[in-house]
């Protein structure tokens, strides 16, 4: 290329048509696919700067990824703070909405759902956070238009894990373990907040406690991993799983697909429970 310029230079001083200038190598080319290409045009130039901490909104792309996803998101995040070199600085994601047609599978296992697993997964990543917004998107937009409430949400983090808020419950309940009772099974919870509810989100709107509402979008299974569509109440601060169709229950999962409408687990804050299965199948 420098050669180039040098020649057009001279072309131009004598009243010459310049050569046709050196074709860029293809790997170079500014498709989005190519891997460096939006870190190089995007993140890379912002090296030199001082921040504060990241927000991170991604993953509709990577459509059926599970663990994988899960090893990027290591990955992502443990390189950029390598180079900007200012330790383990915050790290707020949000999880992708929910988009599509609702499954009437119980066990779900469709589109994003692997994603949103492994983006809950990530939170064992230090000083990471994560914004539920299963609730707040629009089957048929991409890209849903309520960012109002994604913001507030991830704000929550950092109000609360930065700015010295100490007071606010910053994230809706995300599950911890379980327990086999007979033929139900007892999930446990962190981030309960002042207590589980049965909640209703309606655009804008603060969500608001639905007290004749019933729990949706619990599924249980047995060994033979035929996953049925359960019966889930609230007791205390878990939810107690089961269904007369599965003898000897082992696993649960909870708004586990790509538009898992009606799930309606939130803490009194109105912040929503994570997606989450309990299984490996």
């Amino acid at each position: 290329m420098a050669k180039w310029v040098w020649v057009a230079k001279e072309a131009l001083r004598d009243h010459r048509i310049p050569p046709e200038p050196p074709q860029l190598p293809p790997t170079i080319a500014a498709v989005p696919e190519i891997p460096t290409t939006i870190y190089n045009g995007m993140i890379h130039p912002l090296v030199p700067f001082a921040i504060r901490g990241v927000i991170w909104y991604q993953g509709e792309s990577n459509s059926t990824e599970g663990d994988s996803y899960f090893h990027k998101m290591q990955a992502l995040i443990a390189g950029w703070r390598k180079i900007w070199n200012q330790g383990d600085f915050p790290f707020y994601f949000v999880q992708i909405a929910n988009y599509g047609q609702p499954s009437t599978d119980p066990a779900g296992d469709d589109g994003w759902a692997p994603v949103r697993d492994a983006q809950r997964r990530s939170l064992v990543i230090k000083n990471t956070g994560m914004a539920v917004t299963i609730d707040v998107g629009d089957s048929g937009d991409l890209h849903p238009k309520n960012k109002q409430d994604v913001g507030a949400r991830l704000a929550l983090w950092a109000l609360a894990r930065d700015y010295g808020k100490t007071n606010i419950v910053f994230s809706g309940p995300l599950y911890r373990g379980l327990n086999v009772e007979g033929n139900a099974i007892r999930v446990y919870f962190d981030s309960v907040g002042s207590g589980l509810i049965v909640g209703k989100k309606s655009g804008l709107l603060p969500t608001v406690k639905d007290d004749g509402g019933r729990l949706q979008r619990f599924a249980i299974a047995a060994a033979d991993k035929r996953w049925r569509w359960a019966e889930a109440n609230i007791d205390g601060a878990s939810v107690v799983v089961s269904s007369p169709e599965v003898v000897n229950p082992v696993a649960v999962r909870y708004a586990y697909s790509m538009n898992p409408e009606g799930a309606n687990l939130y803490n009194q804050e109105g912040l929503p429970a994570s997606p989450f299965r309990t299984d490996d199948w």
